[in-house]
């Protein structure tokens, strides 16, 4: 597939690509240069949740469903 380079230096991804890769309005991209080519990738959003997973500790001596359970009320 082809694109035209306009006087801003604009192009327009074509729609099949955009679909493809689940491009959006205000979608991330990342532009390299290699071997004389540009690659183009997209960036992927960064999970919130991710960065959180794995930093919470528990009382010592408690299972998760103990802990919940004294959080929500329980003995």
């Amino acid at each position: 597939m082809n694109a035209v380079l306009s006087e801003k230096g604009q192009i327009t991804i074509p729609k099949a690509i955009r679909d493809g890769l689940g491009l959006v309005p205000g979608s991330v991209l990342d532009f390299q240069t290699a071997q004389g080519r540009i690659v183009v990738s997209k960036v992927l959003a960064q999970d919130p949740i991710q960065s959180w997973r794995g930093k919470g500790k528990l009382p010592t001596g408690k299972s998760v469903m103990q802990y919940l359970d004294i959080q929500r009320g329980g003995k």
